[in-house]
């Protein structure tokens, strides 16, 4: 089998858990006998120069992990600009390799029109797309939140016009026929939870189209628990981009409030604030000084995650948007850790409150400090929570069922369409 993976970026560029999952499991698979490919990942100014003569680089020494420039993005729109540089490009390739399968993992930077361009090029080939969050929907990043920071259950031109008023509501209407009209290429859409499959299904993808296939970590040394003063389980761990949406500002002020109520505690942020507006970057600074117990440790190596969850008790994911299925909580889970999250969306269904981990209001920092103030004092919670954790999938797990349905969708589409019976 000959797999093709499109993903926005790499890893080794910008370290998103749609990157590091895909590329997961592209090795996986790739590792496996009989199966073959490459990984094809977006990128532009801001992550590399361009390479005269040739719209394709090398990421690192893997003959079949590439870049595609493709610097003329429209992110409104999804939609792919440069027609004369990445279109012909991308055929050239897809004609070189011949795919039984693309599975594509993002639009971002690609641009949603290489979806049916697939199609064109190579009719038989299997095309699937997994929906690692909200952008075919919502034109706020993919939050499915409002620009005033309120959780959006359903997009509608009227209500997307009200967050954007700079946008007609002909623009939204274009964007809407633009995306739905590429997607209709996909033969299978994947969700890694229940909760956004409902979201695509209430958006009109038919249900027998969508399917849940979890996500999965490569197999990795465990850390151990931290071995606490008294027993105490007083230390908590953020681990995400420093940006609006993941909720760093709201741990920051937990922290404030503990700190102002004489609770004795440590929060550690491990992420980056690359490529954030000032206003962020301020209100950020602002939450930081006033959280005297707090600190930013700033960005981090995947490579280093085990050692830096191996000095907290507790993850925190207070993100402010639904979210879908957060490799960071699975990460907390493979290496024992507790996590306290948002009440709502993909981390409300991976954390089963008071079993394996601990809900808090969406952006109520009193409601997160509180939490955490339970989770220091409660006696034996954190044992109990910690024992409730169940296995961690694996990426071979999450293999074997990419492969199962990729094979079904080959299967049915060599079989007979009819008979002269």
């Amino acid at each position: 089998m000959r797999i093709l993976f499109l993903c926005h970026s790499h890893p080794d560029l910008q370290a998103g858990g749609t990157e590091i999952f895909s590329l997961d499991l592209f090795r996986e698979l790739r590792s496996r006998a009989g199966i073959t490919g490459a990984y094809l990942a977006g990128t532009s100014a801001g992550q590399r120069s361009f390479s005269p003569g040739t719209a394709f680089q090398a990421v690192g020494a893997a003959p079949d992990e590439l870049l595609l420039w493709t610097a003329g993005f429209d992110s409104f729109y999804l939609s792919q600009t440069d027609l004369h540089g990445v279109i012909p490009e991308f055929a050239s390739l897809l004609r070189k390799l011949r795919p039984d399968v693309v599975h594509v993992h993002h639009t971002l930077q690609l641009g949603v029109e290489l979806v049916p361009m697939i199609k064109r090029v190579l009719p038989g080939t299997q095309v699937v797309m997994t929906l690692h969050d909200f952008y075919a929907i919502c034109a706020n990043d993919g939050q499915m939140q409002t620009t005033a920071g309120l959780p959006c259950s359903a997009a509608s031109i009227d209500a997307c016009h009200r967050c954007f008023p700079d946008r007609s509501a002909t623009d939204f209407r274009l964007r809407e026929l633009q995306i739905r009209g590429a997607l209709r290429a996909v033969d299978r859409f994947i969700s890694p939870s229940d909760f956004l499959r409902d979201r695509f299904i209430e958006w009109g993808i038919a249900p027998d189209r969508i399917e849940v296939i979890r996500n999965g970590l490569p197999p990795r040394p465990r850390a151990a628990a931290r071995q606490a003063l008294d027993g105490r389980r007083d230390r908590f761990g953020f681990f995400g981009h420093i940006n609006r949406f993941k909720g760093a500002t709201v741990a920051l002020d937990a922290s404030a409030h503990l700190s102002k109520a004489g609770v004795a505690h440590q929060l550690r942020l491990h992420g980056s604030s690359a490529h954030q507006v000032q206003e962020t970057l301020d209100a950020f600074t602002r939450a930081l000084d006033a959280a005297p117990d707090a600190t930013h440790r700033g960005a981090y190596a995947r490579s280093e995650q085990a050692r830096l969850i191996a000095d907290v008790d507790w993850v925190i994911v207070p993100s402010v948007w639904w979210e879908n299925a957060p490799l960071v909580i699975q990460e907390a889970f493979a290496h024992g850790r507790p996590v306290i999250c948002s009440d709502i969306g993909g981390m409300a269904e991976s954390v089963r409150d008071d079993i394996d981990g601990l809900h808090f209001g969406r952006g109520d920092a009193r409601s997160l400090a509180q939490t955490m103030r339970r989770a220091i004092e409660q006696p034996g919670l954190w044992e109990r929570l910690a024992d409730g954790i169940r296995p961690t999938r694996t990426i071979q797990d999450a293999a074997d069922e990419h492969l199962a349905l990729y094979n079904s969708l080959i299967s049915a589409a060599a079989a007979p369409r009819w008979s002269a019976a």
